[in-house]
């Protein structure tokens, strides 16, 4: 009889990991990950208790593998330049764990979200501080959203399919990197709301479930919400949400539709509103800030919860989310012809990582001159990824 191989635990780790980053936490099965491990459903158990144990193993196995290589990295000589170097090369290898965290976190319990917590802040110290001994005169606070923003960069790649040759992914993803821990923190007076304005009118109904059900959708995800909760969120009986929307497929996809309407409006406006390419390029990124710091609700479903859709409502909504990304990365190109499509799309995604990582990040979402600062910071990956065109 053939002995089980000793890395068992592990292979069902990986397996998980990729599982996890394409289909989500609820589009994966017990048996899709023993048999991507090429074993049966049972034996998963001999390994872990239950999906749910899987994801926490499969973080907490990220975080340490990204604390080994951080550890080795500051043990070398330039220890941020190694830093930059390690992860990228880490990054691209395993793209699939480095952010799994941001949108999947949540399915954990609480013991366990705790520990990822508490490791990650460690690992944010050790960059923190490499950047400060490089560069004394930052300060703490800039040096924080500094590397904020790069660790964000790395997770970007786990957002999308790109590739290019394995050496220079790496080599570019860690210019990308760069670019933003050499930048400076776009700083802005906080705008002073006016002494009066016009009251705000009444939503209607249909509105307040719709909030309430984005807001539910985004904290516990699509399958852990019911109609009751909605309900009781809304403040009315469970069975009075069916007289707005005919079910809670028809709410999710209502939630879809109203963030991809926004960005699309929001793109066409700035694009025509420009006199110039680079001009274009920075209204669609300070446009994106805006909405999403309007929408954080609508973003989550948006970006998390697509898959919950029906075939016909997920292909529209993927349609219009590559579209979007696609006039960022025509506009890109147009400021930098020299940069190659798949690079000018992964430096795309780590622009938009930033914004959508950084204002789920209650540290820096309370900052009074955030958008000032993640326009800057967007623009300093899309400025970096522009000049490393290809000779």
């Amino acid at each position: 009889m053939a002995s089980r191989p000793r890395n068992r635990k592990e292979q069902l780790t990986d397996a998980a990991a990729e599982l996890f980053r394409r289909h989500g936490y609820h589009g994966v099965s017990v048996n899709d990950i023993a048999a991507a491990a090429g074993v049966t459903g049972p034996a998963v158990y001999r390994h872990f208790r239950g999906k749910q144990d899987v994801l926490a193993h499969v973080l907490l196995s990220g975080i340490d593998r990204f604390g080994l290589v951080t550890d080795q990295a500051l043990a070398r000589d330039e220890p941020l330049n190694s830093l930059v170097e390690a992860v990228s090369a880490l990054s691209v290898e395993r793209r699939e764990v480095t952010a799994l965290w941001r949108w999947q976190g949540r399915h954990l319990d609480k013991a366990d979200q705790t520990k990822i917590r508490k490791r990650g802040a460690e690992l944010l110290g050790h960059w923190i501080s490499a950047l400060r001994d490089a560069r004394p005169a930052l300060s703490y606070d800039h040096a924080e959203m500094l590397c904020w923003a790069t660790l964000s960069v790395f997770g970007s790649v786990a957002d999308h399919h790109v590739t290019v040759p394995r050496r220079r992914f790496e080599q570019f993803l860690g210019g990308l990197a760069h670019g933003v821990l050499a930048g400076e923190i776009v700083t802005a007076e906080p705008v002073a709301p006016p002494a009066w304005k016009r009251p705000a009118s009444v939503p209607s109904r249909r509105e307040e479930l719709l909030a309430a059900a984005t807001k539910l959708f985004r904290e516990r995800g699509y399958r852990d919400v019911s109609m009751e909760d909605i309900g009781a969120a809304a403040g009315i009986a469970g069975p009075s949400v069916y007289r707005h929307f005919g079910g809670k497929a028809e709410l999710l996809a209502a939630a879809g539709y109203r963030m991809a309407d926004r960005l699309m409006v929001a793109a066409r406006g700035a694009i025509e509103s420009a006199c110039a390419p680079d001009q274009a390029l920075t209204g669609l990124v300070r446009s994106y800030v805006d909405i999403v710091l309007r929408s954080e609700d609508l973003l989550g479903v948006f970006a998390g919860e697509v898959a919950e859709l029906a075939d016909r409502d997920r292909k529209e909504l993927v349609r219009v989310q590559r579209a979007y990304v696609a006039e960022w990365v025509t506009l890109l190109r147009t400021v930098a012809p020299g940069l190659a499509e798949p690079e000018a799309r992964i430096t795309v995604h780590a622009a938009l990582t930033i914004v959508n990582d950084l204002t789920r990040t209650p540290r820096i979402a309370a900052r009074p001159g955030l958008v000032a600062e993640l326009t800057g910071l967007s623009m300093a990956v899309l400025t970096a990824g522009g000049s490393m065109t290809r000779g």
